[in-house]
């Protein structure tokens, strides 16, 4: 997740002033709500509840980065570069959240 957010924050610095304030805002929240999530889930006693919320962010944030794509903000580079590092951390979230559950 940090590996993302230092790659992804300079990035949306580089969005046209319409879009910083908005679609930019919105992506860089969101991933910083799915780090925040995945810290209240390892320090918590009720893991489950915040990893599917920290895996429903991931998959609100992939859209995000894909209508991004989609309006040419970034270019086909760092598109691939940011999907194959939420993928990363989607696998890493769905993991968590598999054990979890199997241990309950």
């Amino acid at each position: 997740m940090h590996d993302l957010l230092l790659y992804i924050i300079p990035q949306l610095g580089k969005y046209p002033r319409d879009q910083k304030f908005l679609l930019a805002d919105r992506i860089e929240v969101r991933l910083l709500d799915v780090q925040e999530r995945c810290l209240r889930a390892y320090y918590s006693r009720d893991k489950a509840e915040h990893i599917r919320e920290a895996n429903m962010g991931v998959e609100l944030a992939r859209h995000l980065v894909r209508l991004s794509f989609d309006l040419k903000l970034i270019n086909t580079h760092r598109y691939g570069v940011i999907s194959e590092k939420l993928d990363e951390v989607g696998k890493m979230i769905g993991g968590w959240l598999r054990s979890t559950t199997e241990r309950q």
